[in-house]
């Protein structure tokens, strides 16, 4: 056994992955002070920031007759396990990565109630000789063409830089950006209107999504028969991490042709469900129903002995996007979301209190210190 590998009787944990948001936070928040700073630049040009967007999942600026909103996203480590699979089946996996690196983007733009208009693509490989690859190269532009569809969004374009000595030779760094409008105005989900009694609405991730592979390719290290390892249900634990991110804006889009505009959203990605937590506004976010693990995230808090602390915290285990909304509104909600095949559940209520998640069947509590993204 490697000595950098941990014994099969010990927990592994996030942090021994290689990822420790302590350390990367900090510099997050430094970068978003810096760039508060420049904000007032948009006066020149007629325009002002919403200031609340500001430490939000996407930025939003006030052009006039609606608000412009804008992000960029990066996929991380998800096409190291599809290259891994490949190489173990001879499939190419890079349609439902182009898909997982799309929804990075769309998802987050959505939670400010956007609607995506334009994406674009950043594809920047090891080496020229990585697009010479057709079937890889083809699956990741059909899938990315397949996602803007989804989505009915523009692809506008891109970048496919070869970067020997940057990106790992026969590697790929993926990321995408998004643009879209918020309009009419009243679209707006910054939190303004976010307050107790308000209903907790959990739409389904299909899988681990696009967050926390690190931790489930060191797992995969230590598994007898790594990413062949069967989870239970008769699927590969390779090919269940490459179940692609769900895209939510669907869902978004029905709600607001409903006449449903979320108080807030939250896109549940790095830091699990303390992403539940993001607004500022000291609030206790109660949930009351957890919806069921998906089998690979069940897998993988077995087999990495996580607790349910350590597991809620750091994976989207079963909820991947939530919805804040009038408690009035939260059925309805559900109803749309599973008309378009994307399952929902009423999870729980924001109430006064300090700002923490209460997840309470689980009985376990993130108090507000836990997550420091502002």
């Amino acid at each position: 056994m490697s000595s950098t590998t941990p014994p099969t009787n010990t927990p592994l944990t996030y942090d021994q992955a290689g990822v420790n948001y302590d350390l990367i936070d900090p510099l997050k928040i430094a970068a978003q002070r810096a760039a508060a700073a420049t904000g007032s630049h948009l006066g020149a040009h007629g325009f002002s920031e919403v200031g609340a967007s500001r430490g939000e999942s996407a930025y939003v600026v006030d052009v006039g007759p609606m608000y412009l909103a804008s992000i960029v996203e990066c996929l991380g480590t998800k096409p190291l396990v599809a290259d891994d699979m490949a190489k173990l089946t001879g499939k190419s996996y890079y349609d439902g990565i182009a898909q997982d690196t799309i929804a990075m983007a769309v998802n987050d733009l959505i939670t400010v109630g956007a609607t995506p208009l334009v994406v674009q693509a950043y594809w920047a490989a090891g080496g020229s000789d990585w697009f010479n690859d057709a079937q890889r190269s083809q699956a990741l532009v059909a899938g990315w063409k397949k996602a803007c569809d989804t989505c009915q969004v523009a692809w506008g374009g891109g970048e496919t830089p070869a970067l020997a000595g940057i990106v790992a030779d026969g590697r790929v760094d993926l990321a995408s950006s998004c643009t879209g409008i918020i309009s009419p105005k009243s679209r707006l989900s910054v939190g303004d209107k976010l307050g107790a009694g308000d209903a907790i609405v959990f739409l389904a991730a299909s899988g681990i999504h696009a967050n926390g592979l690190s931790l489930a390719r060191k797992l995969a290290e230590r598994l007898p028969q790594g990413y062949l390892t069967d989870i239970g249900n008769g699927q590969s634990y390779g090919e269940a991490l490459l179940v692609p991110t769900v895209l939510y804006s669907p869902v978004t889009e029905a709600l607001a042709k409903a006449g449903i505009t979320p108080h807030y959203c939250a896109n549940v990605t790095g830091h699990g469900w303390r992403k539940l937590m993001r607004h500022p506004k000291a609030l206790t976010y109660r949930i009351t129903s957890v919806p069921p693990k998906t089998a690979v995230l069940d897998f993988m808090q077995r087999e990495c002995q996580l607790d349910d602390h350590e597991a809620y915290g750091t994976l989207n285990m079963g909820a991947g996007f939530a919805l804040y909304l009038a408690a009035d509104q939260a059925e309805r909600a559900v109803e749309i979301s599973r008309s378009l095949g994307i399952d929902a559940w009423v999870a729980g209520r924001v109430e006064e209190g300090p700002k923490r998640v209460v997840i309470e069947p689980l009985n376990v509590t993130f108090d507000g210190d836990e997550l420091q993204l502002r």
